[in-house]
């Protein structure tokens, strides 16, 4: 599979231009997804010259090797064109929902669920006791000092 991925706000926080701190396993899961789930990672971003090369320094700093960075291919020549990147699955900060947890992405990539709302509604059925979102948990503790019961 062919996976596009963000940077900053994705890999890091943002801090753009600067490199932000990490965000917990983004590193490790994309090293997984690439080394040993063999999927091929293309770095799509906004960044652009100095600023892409220091992107991909960190990522290359942390084992993760990118097939392409804002192009499909490494040969293709973009010019000035808009990027367009053909990809099977886009991890991105700006999704519909925000970033998941790695662990959450990991696992729907794992699994072959390319949609959150039904890899969450899948896991409540199929395994009750999965850690679920904290703002879930809260709601649900707030709702059972109301009286309410999910």
């Amino acid at each position: 599979m062919t996976i596009a991925v963000d940077f900053d706000g994705t890999i890091v926080e943002h801090a753009y231009p600067k490199i932000g701190k990490p965000i917990p396993f983004a590193v490790e899961v994309l090293r997984k997804l690439q080394q040993e789930e063999k999927h091929k990672l293309i770095l799509w971003t906004m960044r652009e010259g100095l600023l892409l090369q220091e992107a991909v320094a960190y990522c290359e700093k942390n084992d993760i090797f990118f097939f392409a960075c804002n192009k499909n291919y490494p040969e293709e020549d973009i010019g000035h064109s808009p990027r367009k990147i053909a990809a099977d699955l886009f991890i991105d900060d700006r999704n519909i929902g925000g970033l998941p947890d790695w662990g959450v992405i990991y696992n729907m990539i794992k699994s072959g669920v390319n949609s959150f709302q039904v890899y969450n509604r899948r896991a409540m059925i199929e395994q009750p006791r999965i850690k679920r979102n904290w703002m879930i948990r809260l709601g649900e503790a707030w709702a059972k000092t109301k009286g309410n019961h999910y």
